[in-house]
């Protein structure tokens, strides 16, 4: 069932809205696609080489989607938009892997601080979700300028490859270039390890560091080429003739891996949803202080349309309730009016015990001011209700989804499973926004103790100030709430299109099953009643 009136205005100018935030979203997008620019580019191609995601393309089986993630890292920073890094989760010989490429068209793949951070999160996800690591390596290692803020932090990528590894998830890498320093460590670490002839230099210091360190003379080849590797050191596993041959032999090792998932498959029959989900533009208010019901857009990304809603009478602002995504089924919750009170706490923190009595997974549909505030709702408990819904949330053990479609502030993005709370995925609309309050809220707070310190000090307020000082605040907190600045910081895994939320969403539901799917029997802390 929909209410929705796609003929009428307030419809019409919230689609346009949306359709101006993905321009550009897709604008950065096509940045972080250029990556180093045409220059780099056409020097990379020149040199016989394949680009990052031709690459990535040319592994995955053909007419199978890549869901890529955090492809604006960096966005907003000194640093390119992408941080010379792909990452993302694709389909090979049937199998789904976390797939990371270095891209060396921008200064050569180095590394930068969030080069790390995309490639820190993209591990977290192969072992929250029990994925294989198929490592597309061509990096001239770290960004040496930017050194202090890599090195130290920075083995936590091999502390994460060796872990995977121990774990039973495979790790293979592919060098199509340099492999350097501790680069070198990539190939060092993976279970599996193939070189290009010609290509694939891997060395922990290159002829130059080597004169300088020991006097010896030596060259790339002699010191760390495919075909030393190969033959002499026993580094790589596999000798590949050129990058086509390198990503076949890939293919081959992943089809031999003998790999199974450990969550249950999916129904084997799955209804669309019976409405469009071209609707789902013009569903989010522009202006986000205006309400919106969440059931609009479960009933366009839910099979059948079909949701069994959950206490749809108490703690009406929050809709709980029971579908299916694509086969698999969901515990969703979704705002519905905005604020958070005692009663949906307590429905949220019941809700989430059942799913994880069921082993299902959740689905948190953000569009929070946060819990409710003021003397009435303190006095009746909000503060424990909503610690219980947090205390819930934290403490379940089936995999979280979380999709951020309008505000989501204050604690209320934690007691709806935000980044802190490591859901399995995070994404956002482009309508979305995420603070610890709105910036008028902020920025009145911030004025109004200003107003008190003055007046405590018997001293007189400069109202004019006060309202430059209001507008400034207002204008920072805007910024920074909103989903690109968010993306750029990696506190979510992409900013994406409405219209691919079903999708997007049955891809990560497909590889949360890679592992086992359970529930926690108990062991959630004291819910203060």
């Amino acid at each position: 069932m929909t209410l929705l009136d796609t003929a009428d205005e307030e419809y019409a100018v919230n689609r346009a809205t949306m359709l101006d935030r993905l321009a550009e979203v897709d604008a950065a997008h096509t940045t972080a696609i250029d990556g180093g620019g045409a220059k780099y580019i056409e020097r990379h191609r020149k040199r016989g080489k394949l680009l990052a995601r031709e690459r990535v393309e040319l592994l995955l089986d053909p007419d199978t989607p890549f869901l890529e993630l955090s492809p604006l890292a960096a966005w907003g920073s000194d640093y390119p938009v992408g941080a010379s890094l792909v990452t993302g989760i694709g389909v090979v010989e049937g199998v789904e892997c976390l797939i990371t490429a270095s891209d060396p068209t921008v200064r050569g793949g180095a590394s930068n601080p969030w080069t790390l951070k995309k490639a820190l999160r993209a591990n977290e996800i192969a072992f929250a979700n029990r994925l294989p690591v198929i490592s597309l390596v061509e990096s001239g290692g770290a960004d040496l300028p930017s050194q202090k803020e890599i090195f130290i932090p920075g083995g936590a990528l091999f502390r994460d490859l060796t872990r995977l590894s121990a774990a039973g998830i495979p790790t293979i890498a592919v060098v199509f270039g340099n492999s350097t320093a501790g680069g070198a460590y990539i190939p060092g670490m993976s279970d599996h390890v193939i070189m290009v002839k010609d290509r694939s230099k891997v060395f922990l210091g290159g002829p130059p560091l080597v004169k300088m360190a020991t006097g010896e003379e030596s060259d790339d080849e002699s010191l760390g080429g495919a075909d030393m590797h190969a033959r002499v050191s026993g580094l790589a596993d596999h000798y590949a003739l050129d990058e086509p041959d390198a990503l076949r032999t890939a293919r081959r090792v992943v089809s031999r891996l003998n790999w199974r998932k450990r969550g249950p498959a999916p129904r084997a029959t799955v209804e669309p949803p019976l409405h469009d989900e071209d609707e789902l533009l013009g569903i989010v208010p522009g202006d986000l202080r205006t309400p919106f019901d969440p059931r609009e857009v479960i009933t366009r990304i839910v099979d059948g349309s079909r949701f069994d809603e959950f206490k749809p009478l108490y703690g009406p602002s929050l809709a709980t309730g029971w579908a299916e995504v694509h086969g698999y089924p969901v515990g969703i919750l979704a705002n519905a009016q905005g604020v958070l009170f005692s009663a949906e706490s307590q429905k949220a923190a019941q809700f989430i015990q059942l799913a994880n009595q069921r082993d299902i997974p959740l689905l948190f549909l953000h569009n929070t001011t946060g819990y409710m505030v003021g003397k009435e709702y303190e006095q009746a408990g909000i503060i424990k209700h909503g610690a219980m819904m947090i205390n819930a949330v934290a403490n379940s053990r089936v995999p979280h989804l979380s999709v951020l479609m309008g505000a989501s502030y204050g604690a209320g993005h934690y007691g709806m499973c935000g980044r802190a709370f490591d859901p399995r995925f995070l994404f956002a609309w482009p309508s979305a926004k995420s603070a610890v309050m709105g910036p008028a809220q902020l920025a009145g707070v911030l004025s109004i103790v200003a107003r008190q310190s003055a007046a405590a000090k018997g001293l007189p307020y400069d109202d004019e100030a006060d309202a430059a000082l209001r507008a400034m605040v207002e204008q920072q907190i805007e910024s920074e709430s909103l989903p690109m600045f968010l993306s750029g910081r990696l506190y979510d895994d992409g900013v994406i299109d409405p219209r691919d939320t079903r999708t997007v969403l049955g891809l990560c539901l497909s590889a949360v099953h890679g592992a086992s799917v359970e529930g926690a029997r108990g062991g959630f802390g004291v819910f203060r009643m």
